[in-house]
């Protein structure tokens, strides 16, 4: 969990272009239109919108693209959307989950076959590696001075099922049903909430050497890097040293 959760932080801090951006925007996009579709289009009666729209927010996504994004969800574009979860392993035996948004799921399939075979991996039948992961909310704070303890019972009290301290953040582990009621006691609190989000946690993790984390960590950056990708998910463990280099790099 440690080291999956600390590339993904690691990835925000060394932030993105102008093209990585317009990349986050198309996604962020296709998350409120599939909300909206899914659990109507008032963000005060469906936590998913509103979670989307507030980390659409956070990154500085404008408002008339975040309306346009909403009303998607409306009878449209957005039907022909489909969320399609693909499992797979990459190298050294790494479970990987990959859920995307697509119109044209065929595509969708052959790039991301593709992208694992040509990468060390293969892509599986469903149930492949889904048992080894759970729905988790998580929330990444940002403690600016305020103490580790204090935090911890204040998202505790809120419901939170976890908190770990890490250098510079600290990390809130919630059941998805309790993600967005534990966001807003800790954001009600005064705490600078960086990341809340629904994500796939690892039961049990794959540690990596310093020698297999590099292709590893690269191939979930291709992942990454295709147009219908939303998230990826691994139960990699990285390395501290892999890390560094790669935040590096």
């Amino acid at each position: 969990m440690g080291g999956h959760s600390h590339w993904s932080q690691i990835k925000r801090q060394k932030g993105g272009n102008d093209v990585k951006r317009g990349q986050a925007f198309t996604r962020l996009s296709r998350e409120i239109s599939v909300a909206a579709r899914e659990g109507g289009q008032d963000a005060s009666m469906n936590p998913r919108l509103r979670l989307a729209i507030d980390k659409a927010k956070q990154e500085n996504m404008p408002a008339d693209t975040i309306k346009r994004a909403v009303e998607r969800g409306g009878p449209g574009d957005a039907a022909n959307l489909q969320e399609i979860t693909f499992e797979g392993y990459g190298p050294h035996g790494v479970a990987i989950l990959i859920q995307t948004v697509t119109d044209n799921r065929n595509r969708t399939v052959s790039e991301i076959r593709q992208t694992l075979s040509r990468n060390g991996g293969s892509l599986g039948e469903s149930g492949t590696v889904a048992w080894q992961f759970e729905s988790k909310g998580l929330i990444n704070i940002e403690p600016e001075g305020r103490d580790s303890d204090e935090i911890s019972l204040i998202a505790i009290d809120a419901g939170a099922d976890d908190v770990r301290a890490e250098e510079g953040y600290v990390e809130v582990i919630t059941g998805p049903t309790d993600l967005d009621k534990v966001r807003r006691a800790l954001v009600d609190a005064g705490l600078k909430v960086s990341t809340a989000e629904l994500s796939m946690i690892p039961k049990i993790t794959t540690p990596l050497d310093e020698k297999a984390a590099p292709q590893a960590l690269r191939l979930l950056d291709i992942i990454e890097e295709l147009d219908d990708v939303q998230k990826v998910y691994s139960n990699a463990d990285f390395p501290e040293s892999a890390l560094l280099e790669y935040a590096a790099g």
